[in-house]
């Protein structure tokens, strides 16, 4: 009879914290405009120019920004909607 082997690897699930909210994230790219950043900010978000502004700046100075925050679903979807726009988008549990 064989010796059962024991898997050491890591459970993902069990190094996700569910108090920790989860983020949105834009990041800069090559091809979109600030314009363009700031006007999809206002659009999807729903976000005062001064805001959207101050976002897209983050974004291009900064490499990324976090646009919005909370459960894991909503983020999953604001991160699909910015790939619509044609925006590089990820989700992150927020960091500790």
């Amino acid at each position: 009879m064989a010796t059962p082997t024991v898997d050491h690897e890591v459970d993902i699930a069990a190094r996700i914290d569910p108090v920790r909210p989860w983020q949105t994230v834009v990041w800069d790219d090559p091809v979109n405009l600030m314009s363009y950043v700031t006007h999809v900010f206002r659009e999807y978000f729903g976000l005062p120019r001064a805001e959207a502004e101050r976002l897209m700046l983050a974004v291009h100075n900064e490499g990324h920004a976090v646009v919005a925050q909370g459960a894991r679903e909503q983020m999953e979807l604001h991160a699909q909607a910015m790939h619509d726009y044609g925006l590089w988008a990820t989700v992150r549990q927020e960091p500790s």
